[in-house]
């Protein structure tokens, strides 16, 4: 074959090329616009018999010179591309995307500017248990200069015969040691029936991990002009907890702030296993503060310290961890919190970072 012959070919192939990118960018917004009316009319993106239909079509069809297997294979490739501008567009109209609002949303509560560039961090008990007991927290958390506090009232347990909290008068009590030294309340509702009368006692209602696809909870929460701080679920994926808070943002409410505390994998090493890398991505993906939980993430009170530097270190807008004044009579959760010299010590070496 001569050099003319070979040049004359590539100049055929470099022609295809070209035909198959157009062509491919064609199927590609014509993929687009059928996701478009899939997601209006509530129908899922994949349809695999719809694609099982494509590649028969296909197959059917192919003279070769590739075999079946090689033309499917290659179609797969094109068709979970298309899959994935679909998902792509969702994301961008999702309101909590980064792409939607490029800066960053800032969660103020009383003074406290969750998002601005500055570390900060929700202190407290696991559970409520008595006045004595959060107003000694309170106290500790109002000198290191922290303003929020947070406490369960509602506590849902894996067992029903563990410690379910004080309820209502948790919150009460929550308020009242909150009021007396100037701090910001940020507890757990779990039923949506309860918000009315929590708001009342509330700064923040905190959605826990067990609620985060609590769906009715979510629009409860989003239909209230209070701040939401909403725990990733235990095995949810970061695609499922940007979705729990767009239910949120959905119903009007933005004040929303993430908080990574961990999922559940193989490791029996610790309680969780922090995800750290979520949080940079959260970032990237919304416009979202978000806060780690190092306390339920690690359930291990010699590891608090190292994963809220670490959590700080990747760029989270602040930390979440449990004081008691006495954790080995804790009625919840003894072993991952901090008594009060502990905590102060905690803070004393973030500080330092």
């Amino acid at each position: 074959m001569s050099n003319q012959q070979l040049d004359e070919l590539r100049g055929q192939l470099e022609e295809v090329n070209l035909q198959l990118l157009n062509l491919i960018n064609k199927r590609g917004e014509l993929v687009k616009d059928i996701g478009q009316i899939k997601e209006k009319q509530g129908m899922n993106r994949f349809d695999p018999v719809r694609e099982r239909v494509m590649f028969d079509q296909i197959t059917e069809k192919n003279d070769g010179p590739f075999e079946d297997s090689t033309i499917t294979h290659l179609f797969k490739e094109i068709f979970k591309a298309g899959l994935e501008l679909q998902e792509d567009d969702h994301r961008k109209a999702l309101l909590v995307s980064r792409k939607k609002k490029p800066e960053d949303t800032i969660v103020d509560i009383k003074g406290d500017r969750i998002g601005d560039g500055n570390p900060h961090f929700v202190m407290g008990p696991c559970a409520v248990e008595s006045y004595e007991q959060v107003s000694q927290v309170a106290e500790a958390v109002k000198k290191q200069g922290i303003k929020l506090l947070r406490g369960g009232a509602f506590k849902p347990r894996t067992s029903p015969y563990d410690f379910q909290g004080l309820g209502l008068e948790g919150l009460k009590i929550l308020k009242e040691a909150a009021d007396e030294h100037d701090l910001a309340v940020v507890s757990e509702i779990v039923n949506p029936a309860d918000i009315e009368k929590a708001v009342d006692y509330l700064d923040v209602i905190q959605i826990g991990a067990r609620n985060m696809q609590n769906f009715e909870l979510l629009k409860a929460a989003g239909s209230v002009n209070k701040p939401v701080l909403l725990k990733r679920g235990l095995s949810a994926t970061i695609s499922e907890f940007i979705n729990a808070a767009e239910y949120i943002i959905s119903r009007g409410n933005e004040n929303i702030i993430l908080c990574e505390r961990g999922i559940r994998t193989y490791e029996k090493a610790t309680r969780n296993t922090l995800d750290i890398s979520a949080v940079p991505i959260l970032k990237q993906e919304t416009h979202l503060p978000v806060l780690v939980d190092v306390t339920h993430s690690t359930g291990r009170r010699d590891l608090l310290l190292p994963t809220a530097k670490a959590a700080l270190a990747v760029g989270a807008d602040g930390v979440m961890a449990e004081v008691h004044p006495d954790p080995a009579v804790a009625l919840s959760d003894s072993a991952q919190q901090m008594d009060i010299p502990t905590f102060e010590n905690f803070m004393a070496e973030l500080k330092k970072q």
